[in-house]
């Protein structure tokens, strides 16, 4: 398969691109590509599939005692992402994270990935379970994305954990990893993110995707900023339209990002959930049109389970 970096650089025009979650424990893949399918008229050159930690229950014991079971509610990224390759010969590219796995799992993972001929991932440290108030790293695991990038850039040299065979084969991953127009919501100042973004790609990283953002000034700024710091691997503009009145309360206290006042008063005035998915996707057009315009490498969309409104944009922007 084809490099993320390789896709970018051989096209002349901005690509399209999509992110997908894999379905809840129990239900089949069928509805999945029945999300996919209406947005490869587009030809996305990849798609990403996110990855979850796990989430812990309580179960009662027969004694009356409760038990912690761990458990992971959308399992599958890998066997999604072989998937994906084999029934629309996309290059899928797999989330890995820090939390919830240990050094030799995520190894394990990686050594899935390449045994499948998936050669692209996105390094991120993941976010942290609900019953704690901050990310708490898994014991024998990574505690920053940079050191999972790390990780994986070490395979890519042939260097693997415990390794006993000198002649063991390298690896060949692209490893991208997040970006924050408006911070990370953890970073004292943007500087200081700056400095981590930094680290992230000395380290290996060859390409960012970026939070989402509904101002485009901000990612303007962002990439000036990134430059500036002497970051210049592409960054992908992450974008996610509108659907709901409940999302300008929902996805600030999330992601932690900021909604235009233009946006949030065009919003307020809607009747209806359908009247604010048209104003998303009028936003979200008028955002892709400037950023293709300003010539982004490629427009990458946060689908969260929904294709329709995502097929509306790229109808009016590909």
């Amino acid at each position: 398969m084809t490099k993320i970096v390789d896709h970018l650089k051989a096209s002349d025009e901005t690509l399209f691109s999509f992110e997908i979650l894999p379905p809840i424990k129990g239900h089949g893949i069928q509805k999945l590509f029945n999300q996919v399918e209406p947005l490869m008229e587009f030809r996305p050159k990849f798609i990403d599939v996110t990855y979850h930690r796990e989430e812990y229950v309580y179960k009662k014991k027969q004694n009356g005692l409760l038990e912690k079971v761990s458990l992971r509610k959308r399992p599958g990224t890998v066997g999604i992402c072989a998937a994906l390759m084999n029934k629309f010969q996309v290059d899928p590219v797999p989330h890995l994270i820090c939390g919830g796995f240990s050094k030799e799992e995520t190894e394990s993972a990686l050594m899935d990935c390449h045994f499948l001929g998936i050669d692209n991932v996105l390094a991120l440290r993941g976010d942290a379970i609900k019953s704690e108030q901050r990310f708490v790293p898994t014991e024998g695991g990574h505690a920053y994305a940079s050191e999972l990038v790390k990780q994986i850039s070490d395979m890519n040299k042939g260097q693997y954990l415990y390794q006993e065979d000198e002649g063991a084969e390298s690896t060949n991953f692209c490893t991208g990893v997040a970006g924050y127009p408006e911070k990370h919501f953890e970073a004292p100042n943007f500087n200081t993110d700056l400095k981590h973004l930094k680290r992230k790609v000395d380290l290996g990283a060859e390409f960012i995707v970026t939070q989402m953002f509904f101002d485009n000034d901000k990612f303007f700024d962002f990439v000036d900023r990134c430059r500036a710091a002497d970051i210049h691997v592409p960054i992908i503009p992450g974008l996610k339209p509108l659907t709901t009145l409940r999302q300008l309360s929902i996805l600030p206290s999330i992601f932690f990002i900021d909604l235009p006042d233009e946006l949030v008063q065009a919003v307020e005035a809607c009747k209806t959930n359908e009247d604010v998915r048209k104003v998303g996707i009028e936003w979200s057009i008028n955002q892709c049109k400037e950023l293709k315009k300003r010539n982004v490498p490629c427009l990458h969309f946060y689908s969260m389970g929904k294709s329709d409104n995502i097929k509306t944009i790229a109808s009016e922007i590909f």
